[in-house]
């Protein structure tokens, strides 16, 4: 007589039909189904005989359960990342996850695409522009100010002084004359050209003149010397006296030369004297 070959828990004879054998015991289809299948993770249904199972650390899929949580493409013999809540990501899922966003679009900026990093901040470098005029910065240059940043063009015309004569904005350098900003090149004599920054100038009627230009070309001519009156160095002080002017030193009596600066004196002929050198003539 033969043995009989019966389901492990229900009994039922196994012969002739489609059984299960697990940890050395045979079951029949239904009972397998019911006590011995793992649950999907996913579904949370039972694996049962009749589907395809995948495992991984002790956890359990349908075939048709194991796919990318975020693009839900089958990641049957396809690498994969087991994340949080035992949720399975496709490699380019996890890598776009992981990446970084732009501070501009703030889409994933993900391995092989352009980008600018400035204070742990990052953009596409497409999204990295202007905020006067929008165009793209990209890789060049750029001045920060706050939470915005500016092309160097847009940064001139917003921030930078802006030059008393030729009115462009003054980037780099540059002087200060009376509380006006210039261009170090536009602060010139107007006679010679020469840059007058660093260096002894004088103005008169908005324009300015270096000593040599001045002397030549604008200051009187003292009556006494015949050499310009500058108002540089010695003789600093200027006598008038009818149209014509002297050095302080050099406004002195014909006669006996006695400087006359801030004294009485005495116009005869044309001359000037002391008060006590006409009495003797």
């Amino acid at each position: 007589m033969s043995e009989r070959f019966d389901c492990h828990y229900c009994r039922d004879p196994l012969q002739g039909k489609k059984y299960v054998q697990k940890e050395g015991r045979h079951c029949c289809v239904k009972c397998f189904d019911k006590i011995c299948a793992n649950t999907c993770i996913e579904c949370k249904k039972p694996i049962g005989a009749d589907s395809k199972e995948l495992h991984f650390k002790n956890r359990y899929w349908h075939d048709n359960c194991f796919r990318c949580f975020k693009c839900y493409t089958s990641l049957v013999n396809e690498p994969f990342m087991l994340r949080e809540n035992n949720k399975v990501w496709c490699s380019n899922c996890t890598a776009t996850e992981d990446a970084p966003r732009c501070k501009g679009c703030f889409k994933p900026i993900i391995a092989g695409d352009q980008n600018v990093e400035y204070k742990k901040m990052v953009w596409h470098k497409d999204c990295f522009t202007c905020s006067q005029c929008k165009q793209v910065i990209g890789s060049g240059s750029f001045f920060p100010k706050g939470d915005d940043f500016y092309c160097v063009s847009c940064h001139e015309h917003k921030f930078a002084k802006t030059c008393a004569k030729c009115k462009n904005p003054i980037t780099s350098g540059g002087l200060t004359y009376q509380e006006q900003p210039w261009h170090s090149e536009c602060f010139i004599c107007s006679n010679c050209k020469k840059q007058l920054g660093g260096k002894r100038f004088t103005a008169v009627e908005d324009q300015f003149y270096c000593v040599e230009c001045y002397k030549e070309c604008v200051a009187k001519k003292c009556a006494g010397c015949k050499n310009p009156i500058t108002g540089f160095g010695r003789g600093t002080s200027v006598v008038n006296y009818e149209d014509e002017s002297w050095h302080d030193y050099c406004f002195k009596c014909t006669k006996c030369a006695r400087g006359l600066a801030n004294k009485r004196f005495v116009c005869h002929n044309g001359k000037i004297y002391c008060a006590e050198c006409p009495k003797r003539l």
